[in-house]
C-alpha cells in the first residue's frame, strides 16, 4: 500500500544515484509525488528497484526520464510541473576531476547552471542543490565553517563553488530559492566499489570481503567526517521546508568530528572479523590532508543535526555489501 502523496512533486536529478536514490526513497516515504531524471553514466536504474523493501516501483509509484542535464530541453522538459528540485547529478571525485577538467565543468557548473534556468523559468519555489566539502580547498581551519573557504584544490572542487555562486545570485537576481548542501564523505548502501574513482569506505569494504589488501593512498594519517546517507537524506527534506531566510546559501552536511583512515580500517576489520594489511600508495593530487564540519548553521538555519554514529552505520554499510556483492 502506497502513502498518501501530499500533492508536491519533486524532482530528483542524478536520481539513480546513491544518494539520489535515497532521495528518492525519503521523499516517497514522507508522501510525495517523485520524478527521477538520470543519464545512468554513473546511477544504475537497479538502485531505483526495490524502494522501501519493495514498496516503491519505477514507473507506478514515480517517474523515470532518462537524459543529460547538459541538455537544455531534456532539463526543461523534466522541470515542467515540478514544484520543487533536489539537484544531485554530478561527475564526483576529485581524481576524476584532475584527470579530465573539461567533462568535469561540463556536467558539474554548465549542468548545474541548465539546472538552475530552468527551474526559474518554470516557476519551481526551490531548488536544493548538492555542494561539497572540497570548497574549503587549502584552508587548514578545522572545523570547516562556512565563510571560511580556501582556494580550491581541484577542478571538481571549483566546480561547486560556482554552483554555489550561482545558488546566490539564483536567489539575489531571480527570487528562485536555493540552497546549497556541502556534503561530507558521504557513505551507506548502494555506493558503487567498482569504479576506478570509488570512495574510501566501498573500496575498504570490497577489498576486505575479497580477502584483498585495502589501498591506502598517502600515510593513512589524514582525517574525514563520514556522513551516513540517512543524515544526507534528512537534511536534504529539512532544506526543502526551511524558511526563506535560509535561502541563497550553502550549509555544512556532517557530523562534525573526524576519523582518520587508519583508525576507519581497524574499525572496518573489528566489524568483520579481519585482520589484512593494507597496501600504501602514494597521495593523491588534489585531496585535503584533514576534514571536519562545523554544522551550527545547519542546526540553526535548517534544524539539521546528524544522528548516525559511524559504528551503526558502517554496521548498516557492510550488511549491505555482503548482500549485494
Amino acid at each position: 500500500m502506497t502513502a498518501k502523496r501530499n500533492g508536491r512533486m519533486v524532482l530528483v536529478t542524478g536520481g539513480a544515484g546513491f544518494i539520489g536514490s535515497h532521495l528518492v526513497e525519503g521523499l516517497l516515504e514522507k508522501g510525495n509525488m517523485v520524478r527521477v531524471l538520470d543519464d545512468l553514466s554513473n546511477g544504475k536504474e537497479e538502485n531505483l528497484h526495490g524502494l522501501g523493501n519493495g514498496r516503491w516501483l519505477m514507473g507506478r509509484d514515480f517517474e523515470f526520464i532518462r537524459g543529460d542535464i547538459r541538455d537544455a530541453e531534456t532539463v526543461d522538459k523534466a522541470v515542467k510541473g515540478v514544484d520543487a528540485i533536489l539537484h544531485q547529478a554530478a561527475l564526483g571525485s576529485v581524481p576524476r576531476s584532475v584527470a579530465d577538467p573539461l567533462t568535469t565543468q561540463q556536467v558539474n557548473a554548465d549542468g548545474t547552471l541548465q539546472v538552475f534556468w530552468a527551474a526559474k523559468n518554470n516557476g519551481v519555489s526551490r531548488v536544493v542543490f548538492a555542494s561539497s566539502s572540497s570548497v574549503y580547498g587549502d584552508s587548514e581551519l578545522l572545523p570547516k565553517r562556512e565563510g571560511e573557504e580556501g582556494a580550491p584544490l581541484s577542478p571538481y572542487a571549483l566546480t561547486k563553488r560556482v554552483n554555489e555562486d550561482f545558488g546566490r545570485l539564483f536567489s539575489n537576481l531571480y527570487g528562485l530559492k536555493t540552497i546549497g548542501l556541502r556534503y561530507f564523505n558521504v557513505y551507506g548502501p548502494r555506493q558503487d566499489p567498482t569504479s576506478a574513482y570509488a570512495a574510501v569506505i566501498p573500496r575498504f569494504l570490497t577489498a576486505l570481503l575479497s580477502g584483498d589488501a585495502p589501498v591506502i593512498y598517502g600515510n593513512g594519517e589524514q582525517s574525514r567526517d563520514f556522513t551516513y546517507a540517512k543524515d544526507v537524506v534528512e537534511a536534504n527534506l529539512l532544506a526543502l521546508e526551511a524558511p526563506a531566510s535560509a535561502c541563497g546559501a550553502a550549509y555544512n552536511i556532517g557530523r562534525g568530528d573526524q576519523a582518520n583512515l587508519l583508525m576507519l580500517l581497524g574499525t572496518l576489520q573489528k566489524l568483520l572479523g579481519t585482520d589484512i594489511k593494507p597496501k600504501f600508495d602514494p597521495p593523491r593530487a588534489g585531496d585535503v590532508m584533514h576534514s571536519s564540519a562545523d554544522t551550527s548553521l545547519a542546526a540553526r538555519m535548517l534544524g539539521f543535526k546528524a544522528k548516525s554514529d559511524l559504528m551503526s552505520g558502517l554496521g548498516e554499510s557492510i550488511q549491505w555489501y555482503k548482500e549485494n556483492l
